[in-house]
């Protein structure tokens, strides 16, 4: 059945223009041909992407690497195995759909011009790790048949293959460096490995889960075990062989094969960090919740101390700051030669535990003979140890119910010294963050905290927001007196940030720079010189963009909060000549615990913006004015649960951003669209349920039923059973009937993100198909939570222009 409709359209000049459209009101899902956008979009798609940067640890050599432009549907389509939350290829025992980059320049970090670096052709390179003394980086290339271990040498300019291709990626780094020329510690694929186990024709019994009455929630994990075969091809695929492999290719190996998730060589590189899965399996968590040993071993692989044999953790509470129990977060200490160091919960895991310590903090040096010394106990989940030397150290705790965040100075030599408090604040008060303390190569190769020459003061770098605008700076932190003196900070019309700290005095810097007009480029600064030399030379690659007005607006809701967003408008618009534009509001909504940092401006009005995969900036092109991420903040201060209200909160905050629009001339009220995706997309359906400020509305990649996903999502960590009315409220599938404005539904089919499986919008364009909304569904294939390759990019970006222009334009 088709219906004939009058759409009336006013362009920009104005003038009235009647077009009739003939469309189905109901179609059944169909498969198309790939569309592309409309030009000069599909040109654009085909602008180089910036060059990655990675800079040696001893500040002498810069590398650039060539980001991948989009990828053929055809790379995607390579065979996939889903096994315990990850995702392989089972042809390269590497990880499935990988990021890799495709070429490789070296030149000394002063140096005008840089030098390709010689590599095979369609090189994938990865796990890019700087040797410690900064003579060599290793990469690993991606052939068809496997994995393979490469070293560039940077004063011979010149690249080799360490290996063949066994190493096995399918799981975190494959490689890590030893010290001086020793060579690397790398995950093999053990050569007796076989052909992969074979799925049984015929089932061998049923698929049987039981729990006795133990407390065991989880969030809605994707990917996760399913069948017995599938532990048979997490345990093929998974499985390594520890081996030592030199700078001249000599491979010796050190263990057997076993599920090695991970190894560490000591800073000293005597000893080797070891940690392996082992059953029992779970079917109902991911890997990195699987039993796990946690051993050290020498340097000919035999193990001398075991640090922990965890169990199973399918039973971590879901409220945040739950966390595993037993030994944890365990690693080497950066600044001494071989001492580990961990964490063990207070509180058996529980943040809903009342208990006046969370967490302790162990040592134990070489040769792990001794018993374990307690460095801390923290009244917050402990985060992250900053080692600096051996009498300083900065430890970092936070706490999500309140939002708190504490920084102490610890001295590890004397664990009775009384800790002292460096800072203590909101984690998202963004104008108080006093930044974050730089570092630099310490003795061993790894990263220390940078000292001042009066060895008592910390660099600190920040992002510099303010009411002001964003301006990154450099401090000074006397962890004594707790005295800070500004070093260096950005001025308009530039957003610059500290990269690199070069010197103990922090005279010379390496800053990244850019503009509106300007994109991102290093330079290395002297500080208080007015030159600078520039490091790269990225050029604009989307000219086009050069005449979009780009500013970041303030606007309030209507119970006070100041609310801000980018807003872009094509070039050569003006609203007074031009009259209103048709418009799309780009949205995510956050949890605050405060009206005060709810209102702060964290965008950096300073910074380039241009677009890329299925960005909705490219829809300036085609007319449109953009308000990107407008604020939408859903708050509950002290006891109260931001959730609670966050129907009432988000319409508030629409209709403030709406109003803003309007009264700016930019748009007019039956001309405005909402769009988001993930989190963002749930939002574009709530606000169609429950108002009628938007002519339409993009969802991409969202989740629409609470009760799919009843422990906990996005900041919520109540369950549907303690908040049955907030999860019921906040799902728009419950309010499917009330959405009457067109919906277009895009979602990725192998979808891996938790909670937003593509049956969230498969159930939602049923329920209103079903009540006669206007609704559309596309499904992408082999694509995941967002959007890689080139054609779906393509279709994302046509769905999106004639969507709106159809509906709102």
């Amino acid at each position: 059945m088709s219906s004939l409709k009058f759409l009336n359209l006013q362009p920009a000049a104005g003038g009235i223009v009647l077009v009739f459209l003939l469309f189905l009101s109901t179609t059944a899902m169909a498969q198309i041909t790939w569309k592309e956008p409309p030009e000069p979009i599909v040109s654009m798609l085909e602008a180089p992407q910036p060059q990655a940067v990675s800079i040696s640890p001893d500040n002498h050599w810069l590398v650039s690497l060539d980001r991948p432009s989009l990828l053929p549907i055809a790379e995607l389509a390579e065979p996939i195995v889903r096994v315990a939350g990850i995702q392989l290829n089972p042809r390269t025992h590497g990880p499935a759909q990988e990021y890799a980059y495709r070429g490789m320049t070296l030149k000394p970090l002063e140096a005008e011009t840089a030098k390709p670096v010689a590599l095979p052709k369609d090189a994938r390179i990865r796990h890019l790790r700087w040797s410690w003394d900064g003579r060599y980086l290793a990469f690993t290339l991606t052939r068809s048949q496997g994995i393979e271990l490469w070293v560039l040498d940077v004063e011979q300019g010149q690249s080799r293959r360490l290996s063949g291709a066994i190493l096995n990626a399918t799981y975190g780094n494959p490689c890590d460096w030893l010290p001086g020329e020793a060579g690397l510690i790398c995950k093999v694929v053990p050569e007796s490995l076989g052909q992969p186990p074979e799925k049984a024709t015929i089932p061998q019994g049923p698929s049987v889960e039981e729990n006795l009455g133990r407390k065991a929630p989880a969030r809605t994990y994707t990917n996760l075990l399913q069948t017995l075969h599938d532990e048979a091809l997490f345990e093929y695929y998974l499985t390594s062989c520890l081996d030592h492999i030199a700078l001249d290719g000599t491979r010796t190996q050190l263990t057997q094969a076993a599920l090695i998730d991970e190894a560490i060589p000591s800073p000293d590189g005597q000893w080797i960090l070891v940690r392996t899965f082992h059953r029992p399996f779970s079917y109902q968590v991911p890997l990195s919740r699987f039993p796990k040993r946690i051993e050290v071993l020498d340097r000919t692989g035999a193990a001398v101390y075991q640090v922990a044999d965890l169990p199973l953790a399918d039973d971590i509470p879901v409220a945040f700051d739950s966390v595993r129990q037993g030994r944890r977060k365990v690693s080497w200490r950066a600044d001494r030669p071989a001492t580990l160091y961990w964490v063990e919960a207070l509180d058996s895991g529980d943040s809903r535990k009342p208990v006046p310590f969370r967490d302790a903090i162990y040592l134990l040096e070489a040769p792990f003979e001794a018993k374990p010394q307690l460095l801390l106990r923290s009244q917050l989940r402990y985060e992250e140890t900053i080692w600096g030397q051996d009498d300083v150290a900065l430890m970092i705790e936070s706490w999500y119910d309140t939002r708190q965040l504490r920084i102490w100075k610890l001295d590890p030599s004397n664990p009775e010294t009384k800790p002292l408090l460096i800072e203590e604040r909101n984690f998202q008060d963004a104008y108080n963050d006093s930044g974050s303390p730089v570092t630099a190569t310490g003795p061993y190769g790894w990263s220390t905290v940078l000292l001042a020459p009066d060895g008592e003061s910390v660099y600190l770098k920040g992002r510099g927001a303010s009411p002001k605008g964003i301006y990154p700076f450099l401090d000074r932190l006397n962890l004594q007196t707790k005295e800070k003196v500004r070093l260096w900070q950005a001025r308009d019309p530039y957003y610059e940030k500290v990269i690199r700290v070069l010197d103990a005095q922090a005279q010379q810097l390496v800053t990244q720079r850019q503009s509106n007009l300007e994109p991102p480029n290093y330079f290395l600064r002297q500080r208080g010189a007015q030159t600078t030399l520039a490091l790269t030379d990225a050029e604009d690659p989307m000219p086009w963009y050069v005449g979009v007005t780009q500013r970041v607006v303030r606007y309030p809701r209507q119970d006070g909060v100041m609310l801000s967003a980018t807003l872009y408008l094509p070039p050569g618009y003006e609203p007074e000549r031009d009259g209103p534009l048709p418009a799309l509001l780009w949205a995510y909504p956050r949890e605050h615990k405060s009206r005060a940092t709810a209102s702060q401006v964290t965008v950096a009005a300073n910074a380039f913006s241009r677009p890329s995969g299925s960005s909705v900036l490219f829809l300036l092109t085609q007319g449109y004015a953009v308000l990107m991420g407008p604020t939408m903040p859903i708050i509950g201060e002290g006891d109260v649960e931001p959730n609670d209200t966050y129907v009432e909160q988000l319409v508030a905050s629409a209709q403030a951003a709406v109003d803003f629009l309007v009264a700016e001339g930019v748009a007019e009220r039956d001309r405005i669209a909402i769009g988001g995706h993930s989190y963002g997309a749930f939002t574009v359906a709530n606000l169609l349920a429950h108002s009628d400020l938007f002519r339409a509305g993009i969802a991409r990649s969202g989740a629409y039923n609470r009760t799919l996903t009843p422990f906990g999502f996005q900041g919520e960590q109540r369950s549907f059973w303690e908040a049955q009315d907030t999860y019921i409220r906040m799902s728009p599938f419950t309010y499917a009937g009330e959405i009457n404005e067109p919906l277009l539904l895009i979602h990725g089919a192998n979808d891996s993100n938790t909670g937003t499986y593509p049956l969230q919008s498969e159930r939602l364009y049923e329920a209103m198909k079903g009540l006669g909304g206007t609704v559309r569904w596309v499904v992408l294939p082999f694509e995941d939570h967002g959007y890689r390759s080139r054609e779906a990019v393509e279709q994302v970006l046509w769905e999106m222009i004639q969507w709106l222009d159809r509906y709102v334009k």
